[in-house]
């Protein structure tokens, strides 16, 4: 099997950028300070040798070069960085008395260079490099009755160069040192700052379906350090919504189970001879598989309400309190009547807070007795509409008015009352789509009043409200009756 290569980690990338942006900036820093320094050098030395030869001129009463060159080179002190030779036709003729102790102004080499480059009567500078080092000379013409000769001075470039070439590395000494400095920083700070990534990259590892516990330890107040917050609350909603689907897989296993147990029973004691009994055990049949038809209806609505698919858009609360008004009149069993109407305007999907409103209507209907009145209403207060619906019957216990709300919860366990227990969770979850949530308080004199708060948006109660498609509860209902 081809193994994929190995690649770098972020960590070596990123301390490599830095080192090699560090090492070509100190290169260039150095190379153009070495050029500088060497070019000033160089002209340092060419000026020391120019003044030197600028009072050799010949005077009147030399009667040749040679004699002029003896007379100029013989009283040259010996030094060990410079040189002196008389040149006449190529060749050396006369030297310092005590001799050069810089050799390699005799070398063959530069005197050909200086015999050559000289041309007239201007002093030339040169440069030549020989076998004992790099000399930079200025050879001065002269000129007596019709002969040529040469006055050629030296300087030893590499003595001179020393002290530069000294200072140059300490340069790269401490280049090295900044470098192992830079490096070793850069290594300890990199690897804190891009600690985080492979804090995630492990979390990542570990998280599996089966245990979604694992967490990135936070820490820092940089942007990466970041990434360790925006992860562990990704993992927190994950592990809430993995949690919540494998409850809600519980709760329909669990619902499930009581209609194909009842189902299975009655066909495996029916009596296939007994025409009524065959009649009876399909009616039963029939009702059960509606019951678990209507859940999985409950469940994709339930669905839908949490998957934020909502068309949010102005709409006024006292023509949505008429109209629920209305369709609540169609609920039978129950004198409905409409207390009262808001005034004002909320930002929300008028059908499903239609929708939310008429099951509270519907689920009041089911649990008190009937003929027992039902209002409904709704009030502005404090920022927020309230739309309520109000009954009489025997009310919510406190202990139970947190439960009731959870999906397949029922305060009374007896399965007299026709529903799939998720009512009250999907009005829950329209509530808390529109930024607001709903609760029960008791009715005074008896009862339980279910009110959805919603927060008000502020615009001006004449707008024209949304179109709704309501009665989706109530088709429900009159199905199921």
């Amino acid at each position: 099997m081809k193994q994929t290569p190995r690649m770098l980690s972020a960590r070596v990338k990123t301390l490599g950028a830095i080192l090699l942006v560090a090492c070509v900036g100190l290169i260039v820093a150095g190379g153009v300070s070495f050029w500088i320094q060497r070019a000033r050098l160089v002209d340092d030395v060419d000026d020391r040798l120019i003044e030197k030869v600028q009072a050799l001129r010949p005077v009147g009463d030399a009667p040749s070069p040679g004699i002029y060159l003896t007379r100029t080179v013989t009283g040259f002190l010996p030094s060990q960085t410079e040189g002196v030779v008389g040149v006449v036709n190529g060749e050396i003729v006369v030297s310092p008395s005590a001799g050069n102790l810089f050799r390699a102004i005799e070398d063959p080499a530069v005197v050909a260079a200086a015999t050559k480059a000289v041309s007239g009567s201007d002093i030339v500078l040169g440069t030549v490099s020989t076998d004992q080092g790099e000399v930079r000379y200025v050879a001065l013409p002269v000129q007596i009755g019709g002969e040529s000769g040469i006055y050629l001075r030296g300087v030893d470039m590499e003595a001179e160069m020393a002290p530069f070439q000294a200072s140059i590395m300490t340069y790269v000494i401490a280049a090295v040192v900044v470098m192992a400095a830079l490096g070793f920083a850069s290594w300890f700070f990199t690897g804190r700052l891009l600690s985080p990534l492979r804090q995630l990259r492990e979390a990542a590892d570990a998280v599996t379906l089966d245990d979604l516990g694992t967490r990135v330890p936070e820490g820092g107040d940089h942007e990466i350090a970041d990434l360790s917050r925006t992860m562990n609350s990704m993992l927190d909603r994950l592990e809430a919504s993995v949690s919540s689907q494998r409850q809600l897989l519980d709760d329909i296993r669990h619902e499930l189970k009581t209609p194909i147990t009842i189902v299975r029973g009655h066909l495996e004691m029916m009596n296939v001879d007994d025409r009524e009994d065959v009649i009876g055990i399909r009616d039963m049949g029939i009702s059960e598989l509606d019951r678990m038809t209507r859940l999985v209806d409950d469940i994709d609505l339930l669905s839908s309400a949490q998957g934020d698919q909502f068309e949010m858009r102005p709409v006024d609360l006292g023509t949505l309190t008429e109209r629920v008004g209305e369709l609540v009149s169609a609920i039978s069993g129950h004198p409905f009547s409409l207390a009262r109407s808001a005034r004002g305007v909320v930002v929300a999907d008028a059908d499903r807070l239609t929708q939310a409103w008429l099951q509270l209507a519907d689920n009041a209907a089911k649990y008190t007795p009937a003929g027992s009145p039902i209002e409904v209403g709704s009030d502005v207060v404090d920022g927020e509409a309230r739309l309520w619906v109000r009954d009489h019957g025997a009310g919510i216990p406190p202990a139970a008015r947190r439960r009731i709300f959870q999906r397949f919860a029922r305060v009374d366990a007896n399965r007299s009352v026709e529903g799939s227990g998720l009512g009250l969770a999907i009005v829950e979850a329209i509530a808390q789509a529109h930024g607001g949530s709903v609760d029960v308080t008791d009715t005074p004199g008896g009862g339980a009043t279910f009110t959805v708060r919603v927060p008000t948006s502020g615009h001006p109660s004449t707008l024209v409200p949304t179109p709704v498609r309501a009665g989706d509860v109530v088709l429900q209902r009159e199905a199921t009756t």
